[in-house]
């Protein structure tokens, strides 16, 4: 049976998909852009800055579920500019200390002209 993963934390969907759903006591949340959960206005101009917020748009999703940034398994990280890799990195690495499985590609643009955006992958308590 499905669960449909929905908290006021973190930016609701802007389109016609889910923050996230589990299955099985495996969460899988939908990307995250560095949205205010807020207002749902982009939130700084810097990889650094994006990629803060995405970290905290996660963080809500994965505490929705009672979840931590160590029991994620697998993300998938999108970058506007294979140049912010680096950069991206620094940000990723404060967060993502369990070193889950990862992918990580540039694309040609991403939503709302964002600089990065981050899916993940993880492993929840069932209720």
């Amino acid at each position: 049976m499905l669960k449909y993963v929905e908290t006021k934390n973190a930016p609701a969907a802007i389109g016609p998909y889910s923050q996230g759903i589990i299955l099985n006591g495996i969460a899988f949340f939908s990307g995250q852009v560095p949205l205010s959960p807020e207002t749902g206005e982009v939130v700084g101009t810097t990889i650094e800055e994006q990629t803060e917020q995405v970290m905290k748009n996660i963080q809500a999703l994965l505490e929705s579920q009672g979840a931590t940034f160590t029991d994620v398994v697998k993300t998938t990280c999108f970058l506007a500019d294979m140049g912010d890799f680096a950069a991206f990195n620094e940000v990723y690495a404060k967060y993502f200390t369990g070193k889950p499985a990862r992918s990580c590609v540039a694309v040609k643009d991403l939503p709302k002209g964002v600089l990065c955006e981050v899916e993940t992958i993880a492993a929840v308590k069932e209720d």
